[in-house]
């Protein structure tokens, strides 16, 4: 058996050898002629699973040590068999964290003493957007949610639509899924209309997918950006990161416990379809991230502020990619 690796997938070199053969391979050297003999991919959002990739293998495991699935072809990989895993939630503490800590700085810039009477529209409330309002709640702002698939299915009490959040919030943070087309379509849900339906809007916060906000949308309008998930990655909009009051490399996730997690899931995905025993490293931050979290608690655990000098300092694609990829993983708030 052969399983090919993306070498940039912390905290899984060693587990996997005494099962099979195993190649770790830079996310450029990943094509349809490398996968040709490999049984299992585990991958990263960087490479296109579909049949162009896939058709030519015998692939028939994909893990990606990630939240999200965008970039893997699900329909294609039902019809082929091919199982793919994916580790929803192992990153949302440390993208909560990189959420709370810039709107602490924000605050700071504005300076705004106290979150009483900011308004903090979260929209999407899966595992990131139910630990930012959690811990919002919790500094004291004004949480609005908004999720409508949660909202149909629970009951409208609980949750704001899309227009409230519009017309009341100060702060807008998107924690959705990438959904391009339907009723429930994410695609620049946060493009030139909403920000002008918008009057009390101050900061938008987009830590999810980038197509979710419209990135020359928001590079043309008049209040403070924090972007962490961009548009047509690593060629990322100039005016915007110009203008962005934080603006950082995809990287709100990359905590070490939330790359344990990513790694430990997919590895015991792994041992549950082949019956192994391989022993990843468990996280020590809880899943769901601490209990009770404070805005100067979160703050001290880190700033993006230093993230957002190091894109600033050059905007090229590649450097883009070498910050993300070698990125110094951080703890996340215990």
């Amino acid at each position: 058996m052969k399983i090919v690796v993306e070498s940039h997938i912390p905290y899984i070199k060693g587990l996997l050898e005494p099962y099979a053969q195993v190649l770790y391979l830079e996310t450029a050297q990943i094509d349809a002629e490398a996968l040709r003999d490999a049984d299992v991919f585990i991958t990263r959002t960087r490479t296109r699973c579909d049949e162009a990739l896939l058709a030519q293998s015998r692939v028939r495991f994909i893990g990606t040590a990630t939240i999200g699935t965008d970039h893997i072809d699900l329909p294609y990989c039902s019809q082929a068999g091919i199982k793919v895993v994916n580790a929803p939630g192992c990153n949302a503490p440390a993208v909560a964290q990189w959420v709370l800590s810039t709107i602490g700085h924000w605050m700071a810039k504005e300076g705004i003493a106290s979150p009483e009477g900011l308004a903090l529209g979260v929209v999407g409330v899966g595992h990131v957007g139910s630990i930012v309002a959690r811990w919002a709640e919790q500094m004291g702002f004004n949480v609005l949610l908004c999720d409508p698939p949660r909202a149909q299915k629970e009951g409208p009490e609980a949750f704001s639509t899309i227009e409230e959040v519009k017309a009341k919030s100060h702060i807008a943070t998107f924690h959705t899924p990438l959904y391009r087309e339907g009723d429930l379509a994410t695609y620049h849900i946060c493009d030139e209309q909403f920000l002008a339906e918008a009057p009390q809007l101050r900061l938008v916060m987009n830590a999810a997918r980038g197509p979710i906000c419209d990135n020359a949308a928001l590079a043309a309008w008049h209040g403070d950006v924090a972007i962490d998930c961009w548009e047509h990655e690593p060629a990322i909009n100039l005016q915007l990161l110009e203008k962005a009051f934080v603006a950082t490399p995809h990287i709100a996730g990359y905590s070490a416990d939330g790359k344990r997690r990513g790694t430990a899931m997919v590895v015991e995905a792994l041992n549950a379809h082949y019956g192994w025993q391989a022993k990843p490293l468990a996280a020590e931050a809880p899943y769901g991230g601490l209990p009770i979290a404070t805005l100067q608690q979160v703050m001290a655990s880190y700033n993006p502020l230093a993230d957002t000098a190091l894109l600033k300092s050059n905007p090229a694609p590649t450097h883009f990619e070498h910050l993300r990829n070698h990125y110094d993983l951080r703890p996340e708030v215990l």
